[in-house]
Parts: C-alpha cells; structure tokens; sequence
C-alpha cells in the first residue's frame, strides 16, 4: 500500500512540474500572438499571466506579432462609429464608438492597431487613437486644406527595435498648379510638412480608395492609380486592374467580382508603361484560379462613385467588393456582409449591418500598441 501511494505521489508532482512549465512556455512564448479581446480574457488565468500582459514591453511584443485582420470599423447611418468582428470572441474593442475621444468623429484610416480619425467641428482636426488602450492624440491642424473627403493614409510599421509608434499620416490633395500634391505628418516630429513633389495630371483621386504597401502610397483614380513613395517623395502613375485596391501577402493587389467568382491581381511590375513596345511584361498578374464564392452576392455594382467620375467597376454601395486586407475580403449584397478568408477558403455571415454607403470602411488589427 505505502509504495502505491507514494507512486501516486510522484506521478502528481512530476504533473505538477509539466503544468507549471508549459504554462510558462505559453506566457513567453504564444499569449503575444493573440489579439487584445483574447488577451484581456487570459489575464483571468493566473497572476503570472496578468502582469505579464499588462506590461508595455508585452504590448510592443504583441503589436510585433500580431497582424491578423481582426475585424471592420465603419459608420452607421447616424454617423456613429462602429465595428463589425471577424470572431466576437476573440476579437473586439471596449467602445466601438469611439466615445472616448473629445468629439465626434468620422474613421478615416487604419493601421497595424491603430485608426486615425477626423473630428466634426473647428478645423476638423484628425486624431490617431487605438480603439482597445482608448489611448489617443490630437494632431496640429494641416498647413493645407484636404477638403471635406480627404484622401488620407495612415502608416504604422511596428519595428521590434523602436520601442516608440511611430507613424505618419499621408494625404494627397488638389494643387493649385494643378493636379495634387501631398502633405505628410510625422509623429517623430510632430507636424506636418508639404512635399516639394507634384502629381500633374487630370485624374481624379477616390479618396477612400487610399492603401499602403511597403512604404508606397496608393490611390484609384479616373484614369488609373496614381502612387506616391513614402521615403523618395516621388509619385508615379500606373494602369490599375479591375476592382478595388487592397493588400494581399505583403503586395499591392486589386480584387473584383464576376458573377459568383472573386478574381484576385496582383501588381508585378511598376515600371510596365516604360517598357519596350515589343516587351511582354505586364503591370498587372491575375491570381490563379479565381475563387467561387458559397455566398449570395450581386452580380454588379450600383454607381456609388458617380459623382467621384468612377465606373461600376470599382463602386460597393450596394454590393461586391468592399475591402481586402491580408488574406480576408468584405464582401457586401446591400446591407448584408460577409467575409472570406482566402487562406482557410471559409467565408463568415455579418448579418445586415446599418452602414452610411458615403463613409469608408476600414479594416483593422486588434492590438495593444501603446501611443
């Protein structure tokens, strides 16, 4: 009997030691991989956890690993902000809202965590807020007018060295030269500052078109896209596919329906138009094959970008192609949405959601970064 007990003993403790260590190896090693609303609920697990978690340094792990799609900011039609969740279990914000914030305000861009909003009243300032920390900045009034629909940007690149956010926001706006110029907003500097870079051309920008992609801003326009390069301050102008512009693998791409078929390009080449007529590059590579969707959507758009000059073809007012970002797309059939995940080959139900057709919809990475 004794040496049954103490076997019994022995087997407990040795379970004890494997639960203690592969709670550590979880605590430093897999929590900064999940998103915020994930994380907030592990902080219930242990003390150990808990404090961990609410470390700055764990934040800026966690915004350097995390990068997944969590979910979708809009406004509804009152012109509250709101957010519709990939998973409500694990991804979410405390105030949708955005409450928080001095006033009310319109979402106009997101980025690796953080929104960057535009207030309602004065000179309409813009404020760069992260949704979960309800942490937020006001920033300088611009030195120029961007308009009533400004075509803005905003950049965050987390760097697992540079323990501040650092950010810039981008906005390309009419010249009165003539075609547009661009005024950027540095967080390292704190104020904006004009580029001595201007785009001369007679296209049209759509400002709620706007995408960056390794360090290149891009915009649809009327007669294309017109790109602007962060670091060089040079702009560019380049043939655009079919359909919205997104992100997709690190690279810029473009994704429109066609019937119940989603077809994905991606840019391959920048410098296509300067080619060699006999050349066979192209700018544009379609992904293969296109993806037959499980879910009822249109087979056309309506013209919602009508008065920006814009074809069907890149319009979701009432259906088709609403985001892309990662590997997930907003798919929309009037005010039903739904999301495809291109990696899983999954597509998930929103439900009709209450949308202001006229705002934009931005995708948005649920972490913790710190401002």
């Amino acid at each position: 009997m004794d040496r049954g007990k103490k076997s019994i003993n022995t087997y407990r403790n040795k379970n004890s030691m494997i639960y203690v260590d592969l709670k550590d190896v979880i605590r430093e090693n897999a929590l900064r991989y999940l998103p915020a609303k994930s994380l907030f609920r592990c902080t219930g697990v242990c003390r150990d956890w808990k404090l961990q978690i609410s470390t700055p340094f764990f934040a800026h792990n966690q915004s350097n690993s995390f990068h997944s799609t969590s979910g979708f900011f809009y406004q509804t039609q009152a012109g509250v902000p709101s957010f519709m969740s990939l998973d409500p279990m694990a991804y979410g914000v405390p105030d949708s809202s955005l409450s928080f914030l001095p006033e009310p305000v319109d979402v106009r861009s997101s980025s690796n965590g953080l929104l960057c909003c535009q207030g309602r009243t004065g000179y309409r300032a813009y404020y760069i807020c992260n949704p979960v920390t309800k942490q937020w900045k006001k920033l300088l009034k611009p030195n120029s007018d961007h308009g009533p629909d400004p075509a803005v940007v905003l950049i965050f690149e987390p760097a697992l060295l540079n323990f501040i956010s650092d950010y810039k926001l981008v906005c390309a706006f009419p010249s009165e030269l003539g075609g547009y110029e661009f005024e950027i907003y540095s967080s390292g500097k704190g104020s904006w500052r004009t580029s001595g870079e201007i785009c001369f051309s007679d296209r049209k920008l759509l400002p709620k078109s706007g995408v960056h992609v390794n360090g290149t801003v891009y915009w649809l326009s009327t007669q294309g896209i017109t790109a602007f390069d962060v670091n060089s301050e040079r702009s560019q102008l380049l043939s655009s596919a079919p359909g919205i512009l997104g992100i997709i693998n690190g690279k810029l791409c473009a994704a429109h329906l066609r019937g119940q078929k989603l077809f994905l390009s991606m840019l391959s080449n920048t410098h296509s138009n300067t080619m060699q007529m006999q050349s066979n590059a192209k700018a544009w590579v379609q992904m293969e094959p296109e993806i037959d969707l499980d879910i009822s959507l249109p087979a056309e758009s309506s013209s919602h970008y009508a008065s920006y000059g814009f074809s069907s073809r890149y319009d979701h007012g009432r259906g088709g192609v609403v985001s892309v970002s990662s590997d997930v797309v907003l798919l929309r059939n009037g005010n039903l949405f739904y999301s495809y995940d291109i990696k899983k080959k999954a597509s998930y139900y929103f439900g009709e959601i209450d949308v202001d057709t006229n705002a934009r919809i931005v995708a948005y990475v649920n972490g913790l970064v710190e401002l």
